[in-house]
Protein backbone atom coordinates (compact mmCIF):
# COMPACT_ATOMS: atom_id res chain seq x y z
CA UNK A 1 0.00 0.00 0.00
CA UNK A 2 1.28 3.49 -0.98
CA UNK A 3 1.54 6.09 1.79
CA UNK A 4 -0.56 9.05 1.07
CA UNK A 5 1.48 12.56 0.87
CA UNK A 6 -0.42 13.93 3.55
CA UNK A 7 1.32 11.83 6.19
CA UNK A 8 4.55 13.53 5.31
CA UNK A 9 3.33 17.08 4.82
CA UNK A 10 4.78 17.60 8.07
CA UNK A 11 8.66 17.01 7.31
CA UNK A 12 8.15 17.59 3.22
CA UNK A 13 7.34 21.07 2.10
CA UNK A 14 5.20 19.66 -1.39
CA UNK A 15 5.52 17.53 -4.08
CA UNK A 16 6.50 20.60 -6.43
CA UNK A 17 8.57 23.87 -6.66
CA UNK A 18 5.71 25.87 -6.93
CA UNK A 19 4.37 24.35 -3.44
CA UNK A 20 7.57 24.49 -1.60
CA UNK A 21 8.49 28.31 -2.28
CA UNK A 22 5.79 29.72 -0.17
CA UNK A 23 7.25 27.52 2.54
CA UNK A 24 11.25 29.02 2.06
CA UNK A 25 9.25 32.50 2.21
CA UNK A 26 7.45 32.13 5.15
CA UNK A 27 10.56 30.25 6.95
CA UNK A 28 12.77 33.60 5.31
CA UNK A 29 9.80 35.78 6.97
CA UNK A 30 10.91 34.22 10.64
CA UNK A 31 14.36 35.19 9.92
CA UNK A 32 15.44 31.68 9.69
CA UNK A 33 18.03 30.25 6.32
CA UNK A 34 16.48 27.65 4.11
CA UNK A 35 18.46 24.90 2.27
CA UNK A 36 16.13 23.43 -0.30
CA UNK A 37 16.36 19.98 -1.50
CA UNK A 38 14.81 18.17 -4.74
CA UNK A 39 14.28 14.66 -3.21
CA UNK A 40 15.23 11.54 -5.34
CA UNK A 41 18.39 9.37 -5.21
CA UNK A 42 19.70 6.56 -7.32
CA UNK A 43 19.48 7.36 -10.49
CA UNK A 44 20.49 4.55 -13.30
CA UNK A 45 19.56 6.66 -16.73
CA UNK A 46 21.89 9.35 -17.77
CA UNK A 47 18.74 11.17 -19.52
CA UNK A 48 17.07 10.96 -16.08
CA UNK A 49 20.16 12.28 -14.07
CA UNK A 50 20.64 15.18 -16.88
CA UNK A 51 16.59 15.94 -15.80
CA UNK A 52 17.83 15.91 -12.33
CA UNK A 53 20.55 17.90 -13.03
CA UNK A 54 18.36 20.50 -14.49
CA UNK A 55 15.92 20.72 -12.36
CA UNK A 56 18.33 21.72 -9.79
CA UNK A 57 19.75 24.84 -12.04
CA UNK A 58 16.07 25.91 -12.18
CA UNK A 59 16.06 25.07 -8.25
CA UNK A 60 19.18 28.03 -8.11
CA UNK A 61 17.48 30.33 -10.66
CA UNK A 62 14.07 30.12 -8.73
CA UNK A 63 15.54 30.45 -4.95
CA UNK A 64 14.28 33.67 -2.89
CA UNK A 65 17.79 35.97 -3.13
CA UNK A 66 17.15 37.81 0.28
CA UNK A 67 20.76 38.36 1.07
CA UNK A 68 20.14 42.22 1.55
CA UNK A 69 18.69 40.29 4.74
CA UNK A 70 21.27 38.64 5.50
CA UNK A 71 19.76 35.73 4.58
CA UNK A 72 21.97 33.00 2.88
CA UNK A 73 19.41 30.42 1.57
CA UNK A 74 20.97 27.66 -0.87
CA UNK A 75 20.40 24.07 -2.33
CA UNK A 76 21.17 20.72 -1.57
CA UNK A 77 21.71 17.80 -3.74
CA UNK A 78 22.30 14.22 -3.76
CA UNK A 79 24.96 13.20 -6.17
CA UNK A 80 23.01 10.22 -7.19
CA UNK A 81 20.76 11.72 -8.71
CA UNK A 82 23.38 13.49 -11.30
CA UNK A 83 24.90 10.16 -12.60
CA UNK A 84 27.18 8.91 -9.41
CA UNK A 85 25.90 5.56 -10.03
CA UNK A 86 26.26 5.46 -13.52
CA UNK A 87 29.80 7.15 -14.29
CA UNK A 88 31.61 9.33 -11.88
CA UNK A 89 33.42 11.41 -14.64
CA UNK A 90 29.62 11.83 -16.36
CA UNK A 91 28.54 12.76 -12.63
CA UNK A 92 31.47 15.56 -12.22
CA UNK A 93 30.66 17.34 -15.36
CA UNK A 94 26.67 17.37 -14.38
CA UNK A 95 28.02 18.75 -11.19
CA UNK A 96 30.91 21.64 -12.44
CA UNK A 97 27.67 22.42 -14.67
CA UNK A 98 25.19 22.96 -12.06
CA UNK A 99 28.00 24.60 -10.31
CA UNK A 100 28.70 27.53 -13.04
CA UNK A 101 25.43 28.56 -12.74
CA UNK A 102 25.31 28.51 -8.90
CA UNK A 103 28.58 30.42 -8.84
CA UNK A 104 26.38 33.22 -11.36
CA UNK A 105 23.79 33.26 -8.70
CA UNK A 106 26.02 33.20 -5.60
CA UNK A 107 24.21 29.91 -4.20
CA UNK A 108 26.08 27.81 -2.35
CA UNK A 109 25.32 23.97 -2.72
CA UNK A 110 25.73 21.53 -0.22
CA UNK A 111 26.45 17.69 -1.40
CA UNK A 112 24.24 15.53 0.41
CA UNK A 113 25.54 12.47 1.91
CA UNK A 114 23.76 9.33 1.36
CA UNK A 115 24.71 5.56 2.51
CA UNK A 116 28.32 4.58 2.95
CA UNK A 117 28.73 3.13 -0.24
CA UNK A 118 28.72 6.63 -1.77
CA UNK A 119 30.61 8.13 0.83
CA UNK A 120 34.29 8.23 -0.36
CA UNK A 121 32.90 8.71 -4.03
CA UNK A 122 31.22 11.87 -2.63
CA UNK A 123 33.90 13.39 -1.17
CA UNK A 124 36.41 12.55 -4.62
CA UNK A 125 33.82 14.35 -6.26
CA UNK A 126 33.52 16.94 -3.71
CA UNK A 127 37.48 17.58 -4.01
CA UNK A 128 37.46 17.41 -7.75
CA UNK A 129 34.58 20.12 -8.25
CA UNK A 130 35.95 22.73 -5.12
CA UNK A 131 39.02 23.54 -6.55
CA UNK A 132 37.05 25.60 -9.13
CA UNK A 133 33.99 26.36 -6.77
CA UNK A 134 35.89 26.97 -3.23
CA UNK A 135 33.07 29.49 -2.51
CA UNK A 136 30.05 27.49 -3.65
CA UNK A 137 30.38 23.75 -2.60
CA UNK A 138 30.60 22.15 0.48
CA UNK A 139 30.04 18.29 2.00
CA UNK A 140 27.93 16.51 4.50
CA UNK A 141 29.78 14.73 6.96
CA UNK A 142 28.31 12.20 9.44
CA UNK A 143 29.80 11.66 12.76
CA UNK A 144 28.50 8.19 13.25
CA UNK A 145 30.70 6.85 10.42
CA UNK A 146 34.37 5.73 11.98
CA UNK A 147 36.22 7.59 8.82
CA UNK A 148 34.64 10.87 9.84
CA UNK A 149 37.18 10.86 11.59
CA UNK A 150 39.96 11.57 9.46
CA UNK A 151 37.44 13.12 6.89
CA UNK A 152 36.81 16.50 9.70
CA UNK A 153 40.82 16.53 9.63
CA UNK A 154 40.96 16.61 5.50
CA UNK A 155 37.98 19.17 5.34
CA UNK A 156 39.71 21.57 8.09
CA UNK A 157 42.82 21.17 6.00
CA UNK A 158 41.08 22.19 2.86
CA UNK A 159 39.16 25.51 4.38
CA UNK A 160 36.02 23.75 3.44
CA UNK A 161 32.42 24.44 5.44
CA UNK A 162 31.01 20.98 6.52
CA UNK A 163 27.64 20.37 7.67
CA UNK A 164 27.68 17.68 10.06
CA UNK A 165 25.00 15.09 11.29
CA UNK A 166 24.92 12.16 12.88
CA UNK A 167 23.63 10.20 9.90
CA UNK A 168 20.65 9.06 9.25
CA UNK A 169 21.41 5.50 7.82
CA UNK A 170 21.45 1.97 8.79
CA UNK A 171 25.43 1.07 8.76
CA UNK A 172 27.51 -2.41 9.79
CA UNK A 173 29.30 -1.92 13.30
CA UNK A 174 32.26 -2.18 10.99
CA UNK A 175 31.50 1.33 9.05
CA UNK A 176 29.70 2.79 11.85
CA UNK A 177 29.80 3.47 15.49
CA UNK A 178 26.09 1.86 16.99
CA UNK A 179 25.74 2.93 20.22
CA UNK A 180 23.98 6.52 20.54
CA UNK A 181 26.51 8.11 23.25
CA UNK A 182 29.13 7.32 21.08
CA UNK A 183 27.77 8.92 18.63
CA UNK A 184 27.06 11.96 20.48
CA UNK A 185 30.56 12.14 21.53
CA UNK A 186 32.47 11.86 18.46
CA UNK A 187 29.46 14.50 17.81
CA UNK A 188 31.18 17.05 19.97
CA UNK A 189 34.38 16.24 19.41
CA UNK A 190 34.09 16.62 15.14
CA UNK A 191 31.74 19.92 15.92
CA UNK A 192 34.28 21.46 18.67
CA UNK A 193 36.70 20.92 15.43
CA UNK A 194 34.93 22.26 12.58
CA UNK A 195 33.81 25.48 14.56
CA UNK A 196 37.69 25.92 15.66
CA UNK A 197 39.48 25.00 12.07
CA UNK A 198 36.87 25.31 9.59
CA UNK A 199 34.79 28.15 7.81
CA UNK A 200 30.85 28.70 8.68
CA UNK A 201 30.52 24.84 9.89
CA UNK A 202 26.58 23.56 9.72
CA UNK A 203 25.85 22.28 13.16
CA UNK A 204 22.70 19.72 11.89
CA UNK A 205 21.14 18.47 15.32
CA UNK A 206 17.76 18.23 17.09
CA UNK A 207 19.79 16.84 19.82
CA UNK A 208 19.52 19.31 22.79
CA UNK A 209 22.92 18.16 24.88
CA UNK A 210 24.41 18.77 21.46
CA UNK A 211 23.14 21.70 21.04
CA UNK A 212 24.35 23.01 23.94
CA UNK A 213 27.68 21.31 23.80
CA UNK A 214 28.09 23.27 20.62
CA UNK A 215 27.47 26.45 22.35
CA UNK A 216 29.32 26.29 24.81
CA UNK A 217 32.38 24.76 22.23
CA UNK A 218 31.64 28.41 20.42
CA UNK A 219 31.80 30.24 24.01
CA UNK A 220 35.09 28.45 24.53
CA UNK A 221 37.11 29.23 21.70
CA UNK A 222 35.47 32.43 21.10
CA UNK A 223 33.49 31.61 17.88
CA UNK A 224 30.69 34.19 17.17
CA UNK A 225 27.06 33.21 16.66
CA UNK A 226 27.70 34.83 12.87
CA UNK A 227 30.39 32.39 11.86
CA UNK A 228 28.38 29.12 11.92
CA UNK A 229 24.98 27.91 12.04
CA UNK A 230 22.38 25.35 13.56
CA UNK A 231 20.78 23.73 10.81
CA UNK A 232 17.57 21.62 11.44
CA UNK A 233 14.92 19.63 9.49
CA UNK A 234 11.56 21.36 8.34
CA UNK A 235 9.03 20.20 10.57
CA UNK A 236 11.10 19.09 13.46
CA UNK A 237 11.93 21.48 16.81
CA UNK A 238 10.01 24.30 14.90
CA UNK A 239 9.93 26.09 18.14
CA UNK A 240 13.46 25.29 19.14
CA UNK A 241 14.44 27.08 15.68
CA UNK A 242 12.81 30.10 16.24
CA UNK A 243 13.86 30.52 19.94
CA UNK A 244 17.52 29.91 18.28
CA UNK A 245 17.02 32.83 16.00
CA UNK A 246 16.20 34.61 18.95
CA UNK A 247 19.35 34.20 20.74
CA UNK A 248 20.87 35.81 17.90
CA UNK A 249 22.16 31.99 16.21
CA UNK A 250 22.51 31.28 12.25
CA UNK A 251 19.57 28.42 12.23
CA UNK A 252 18.94 27.23 8.67
CA UNK A 253 16.02 24.85 8.32
CA UNK A 254 16.46 22.23 5.78
CA UNK A 255 13.33 21.69 3.20
CA UNK A 256 12.88 19.01 1.06
CA UNK A 257 10.28 18.82 -1.85
CA UNK A 258 9.40 16.73 -5.01
CA UNK A 259 7.26 13.54 -6.01
CA UNK A 260 10.10 11.13 -4.93
CA UNK A 261 9.32 11.54 -1.56
CA UNK A 262 9.02 8.28 0.34
CA UNK A 263 12.57 7.34 1.08
CA UNK A 264 13.23 10.47 3.16
CA UNK A 265 9.75 10.43 4.63
CA UNK A 266 10.79 6.74 6.30
CA UNK A 267 14.16 7.40 7.20
CA UNK A 268 12.35 10.67 9.35
CA UNK A 269 10.33 7.73 10.88
CA UNK A 270 13.17 5.22 11.39
CA UNK A 271 15.01 8.59 13.50
CA UNK A 272 12.21 9.47 15.84
CA UNK A 273 9.50 7.92 18.08
CA UNK A 274 7.38 10.91 17.71
CA UNK A 275 7.14 10.76 14.40
CA UNK A 276 5.69 8.30 14.06
CA UNK A 277 2.63 9.54 16.77
CA UNK A 278 2.54 12.40 14.42
CA UNK A 279 1.62 9.89 11.51
CA UNK A 280 -0.74 7.92 13.42
CA UNK A 281 -2.11 10.98 15.09
CA UNK A 282 -2.69 11.82 11.14
CA UNK A 283 -3.90 8.80 10.05
CA UNK A 284 -6.49 8.72 12.96
CA UNK A 285 -8.17 11.72 12.12
CA UNK A 286 -8.52 10.65 8.82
Amino acid sequence: MRLPFVLAQRFVAGKTLDEALPIVEALNDDGLHVALDKLGEHVHDRDEAVAARDAYIDLIRRLPNRADEGLRNRISIKLSMMGQLIDEDFCLDNLRRLLTVAAEHDVFVRLDMEGSALTASTLDLFEAAYRDFPDHVGPVLQAMLHRTDRDVDRMCELGVSVRLCKGAYAESAALAHQNMAEIRARYRDYAERLLRHAPYPGIATHDDTLIRAAKESADRHDVGPDQFEFQMLYGLRRTTQRQLAEEGYNVMVYVPYGPDWLPYFSRRLREKKENVWFVLKNLMRA
